[in-house]
């Protein structure tokens, strides 16, 4: 019976991509987003995205109003996000292609506000960047051709569509935050997944 329920849990760590010591990187993370919200407001205007704060300079904002939340409630759905998303797609890329994406996606969230949304004052939160990452493991599935590849797009384009064009939203919910994110993990994670693709056809040549 031990080794059944041990195999069984190998089996369930093994669906949500908690093998092989990633839940250690999730933890981690998870840690992280706490950690800065137990520093306490005086960090959190420290940290988040303020656009007159970084006209005066303080360019480290486009990167770090990713990790900043409102209060516990907002910091346990983006949480919340980051398990399923670390579910569906953390094998997809390795840590290094995993970086690029993120602050890739945190940075076109940040000049996407800059630019194009310059009504948006300031800004915190990770949820734009989870959209970064789904939409980085639907480049994926769709190079690789998988069973989900068209559920995975259609469903993001759907969310996104619905936001803008006719879903209800919650108040302080920046949702052109989720369309910059999107964009700009679709473009690296397509990139990404075309140089597997090709090195891959290479090998087997």
């Amino acid at each position: 019976m031990p080794r059944e329920a041990a195999n069984r849990f190998a089996e369930i760590a093994a669906a949500l991509q908690w093998d092989r010591g990633r839940w250690l990187w999730l933890l981690g993370i998870l840690l992280v987003l706490d950690a800065v919200l137990g520093l306490g407001d005086s960090v959190s205007q420290l940290l988040r995205y303020d656009r007159s704060a970084i006209a005066a300079g303080g360019w480290w904002r486009l990167l770090t109003a990713h990790i900043v939340h409102l209060d516990a409630h907002h910091l346990l759905l983006n949480e919340l996000g980051l398990v399923l998303m670390w579910s569906l797609f953390a094998q997809d890329y390795d840590a290094v292609e995993w970086c690029a994406i993120v602050c890739a996606g945190a940075l076109a969230i940040s000049s996407g506000l800059w630019w194009l949304s310059p009504r948006v004052g300031w800004y915190v939160g990770a949820s734009g960047v989870l959209h970064s990452v789904m939409a980085a493991g639907a480049a994926k599935h769709l190079a690789e051709r998988a069973w989900d590849r068209w559920i995975l797009l259609i469903g993001l384009c759907a969310k996104l569509a619905w936001e803008h064009w006719g879903g209800a939203t919650a108040p302080l919910v920046v949702v052109d935050a989720h369309l910059y994110g999107a964009c700009g993990g679709f473009i690296v994670g397509a990139a990404l997944s075309a140089r597997i693709v090709i090195i891959r056809r290479r090998s087997r040549a």
